[in-house]
């Protein structure tokens, strides 16, 4: 076989579907955020502003952050030498997971390299060491919950995105000795719409099994003290495990699982994900651990963000580009073709320095492709009429499908 030959023809593939992934490449700036430098292939550098970006309240920059992962690496040197179980587990490391399980209302966290780890590890020991362990997923779970559930060989049903009733009957084909577990998400990343939480556990809970939540795009974001959603709904307790990023709202990087004790340590104690990797360098549990502390107790940045995205929601209405609407932070703007929205994300790159990355398949369904728009709370109006502005250009010479532009 040509390898080569293979490899070339696949991509070539891609190309002619308008589903090859072009990175941007950016240098951020300290202190400047949402604006950065792009690196262009010609060589040149362009200034661009971010509109993309998963650091959605902007605390990869904030000084706190900053500050404390400065310290720790002064203090404990780059990384953190080893596996959790082999010389690895950092005392800032256990503070940081008392920090998220208090955040949760639960008796323990564990922390993973990232988010996705964290489920994969999380959800494929469950359901694989769990005896007999039968699965309930949501149809629009992300791939690294599809991903660790189909490593666990563990027997899967797909309920219908959303749909309680369609878990509710699933569920009804098994008996109470049947250990279950159902999985889901909070705030899904590409709609934007958010999840039933308490019809779910109410499900859930009628036929005895355990419940795990990803909140990865709601922890920090929603909630007094940005617990998610969950803890906005008052629903935290109802739910066996809470799973979060460290790497979105917070700004840095890694993930966890919140839960009781037992089902920390179990997981510790059987997840390959968790028990062959190197731990988080010092440095950046410390980030972390200052962000979560700070969004405990600031609300500034959670109502700015808020702020921000009905602004800019208000804005898109306003010039008629169509929006998908939802409850959550996440504005799609959607284009229905690969080739396009590619072509609209290049245009406002080469021609406004506006970085909108486009989304399109595997991501979102063909025929959904879009530009998903994540304000924050450093936007300023500015930044928003240049967008809008720009993107109702880029509309009107397209001559691509408007919306009834809102009173």
């Amino acid at each position: 076989m040509d390898y080569e030959a293979h490899f070339r023809a696949a991509l070539d593939g891609l190309k002619e579907r308008g589903n090859y992934r072009v990175f941007a490449e950016l240098q951020r700036h300290r202190g400047d955020y949402p604006h950065a430098t792009r690196y262009r292939p010609d060589g040149e550098t362009q200034p661009v502003t971010v509109w993309c970006s998963n650091d959605y309240l902007g605390m990869g920059q904030h000084p706190d952050v900053i500050a404390a992962m400065h310290d720790e690496l002064d203090r404990s040197g780059a990384g953190a030498g080893g596996t959790r179980n082999i010389s690895g587990t950092m005392h800032v490391h256990r503070q940081l997971e008392l920090e998220l399980a208090d955040l949760h209302g639960k008796e323990d966290a564990l922390l993973f390299t990232s988010g996705y780890v964290s489920n994969w590890a999380a959800l494929s020991t469950l359901a694989s060491k769990i005896p007999g362990c039968v699965v309930f997923s949501d149809a629009l779970n992300h791939a690294s919950m599809i991903e660790g559930i189909r490593h666990s060989r563990a027997k899967c049903h797909v309920f219908k995105h959303n749909d309680p009733e369609d878990l509710d009957r699933l569920l009804s084909e098994y008996g109470p000795e049947v250990p279950k577990l159902v999985a889901f998400e909070s705030v899904y990343s590409m709609d934007g719409d958010i999840a039933p939480i308490k019809e779910i556990c109410d499900v859930a809970d009628k036929h005895g099994a355990m419940t795990y939540i990803d909140e990865v795009h709601a922890v920090g974001m929603y909630g007094p003290r940005g617990g998610g959603v969950a803890e906005r709904e008052g629903l935290m307790d109802r739910l066996t495990v809470i799973e979060g990023t460290l790497a979105k709202a917070y700004g840095v990087v890694g993930g966890y699982i919140a839960a009781s004790q037992a089902l920390c340590d179990y997981v510790r104690s059987f997840a390959s994900g968790f028990i062959f990797t190197t731990a988080l360098p010092p440095a950046i549990a410390a980030g972390a651990l200052a962000s979560v502390k700070h969004l405990k107790e600031s609300p500034f940045e959670r109502k700015r963000q808020q702020e921000r995205v009905q602004k800019v929601r208000a804005a898109l209405r306003s010039m008629g580009i169509p929006q998908l609407e939802n409850p959550s932070h996440i504005i799609p703007v959607m284009v229905g073709d690969a080739k396009k929205a590619k072509m609209i994300s290049d245009w406002l790159m080469e021609h406004h320095g506006i970085y909108v990355q486009p989304i399109n398949y595997p991501t979102v369904p063909v025929g959904t492709e879009r530009l998903r728009i994540t304000p924050g709370p450093v936007h300023s109006d500015d930044d928003i009429e240049r967008l809008v502005k720009a993107l109702s250009d880029i509309w009107g010479q397209c001559a691509l499908h408007r919306v009834e532009a809102a009173a």
